[in-house]
């Protein structure tokens, strides 16, 4: 019987052995929430993922509509890595009440956080990164992405960052 644990009790567990980053190993994604969390299972027990480095367009809710590339972004994450075993590299634990473990994912070796920015389907996160994330590497894709004017940056003008959109459009 597979145990539901909180992520921050793997992270706990994987942290202790590995002080800064620990790869958690491979598990298989069983759910892909939106452009930028996951759920996956593996070595008994499922976890919930946040992509570190990473903040992709907002779904919304029943009352709201999602933010333009919400779906495409979480369709090109399912696209890349749903019912895949992938690799976790863990950096931390979100806050409470989610605890959702903040890490890189990886598919037969490429960082599928940095995959959504090439795209244009995720922004670089804009508050200070978890320790041991290089974020260099994050921000030179999403260079990239906006020059090439990819996904999100297309929008010019009307694009607002999934911070704004949340602040905006925050259930009151």
């Amino acid at each position: 019987m597979k145990k539901y644990i909180t992520a921050g009790m793997v992270c706990f567990t994987l942290l202790s052995f590995f002080p800064v980053v620990s790869s958690g190993g491979d598990f298989k994604v069983t759910r892909v929430f939106d452009g930028d969390t996951i759920m996956a299972e593996g070595h008994d027990i499922v976890i919930y993922v946040l992509l570190a480095g990473i903040d992709a367009p907002e779904i919304g809710s029943l009352k709201q509509q999602p933010q333009p590339y919400a779906q495409k972004a979480q369709r090109y994450l399912e696209e890349r890595i749903f019912s895949k075993v992938v690799d976790i590299k863990g950096y931390a634990t979100g806050s409470f009440p989610y605890n959702y473990l903040v890490g890189e994912i990886y598919v037969n070796g490429k960082n599928v956080n940095i995959g959504m920015i090439e795209q244009g389907f995720a922004e670089v996160w804009h508050e200070k990164p978890p320790p041991g994330l290089s974020i260099a590497p994050y921000l030179d894709a999403e260079r990239q992405a906006k020059k090439s004017r990819k996904g999100i940056w297309s929008l010019g003008d009307q694009y607002m960052s999934p911070h704004e959109w949340r602040k905006r459009y925050a259930k009151k």
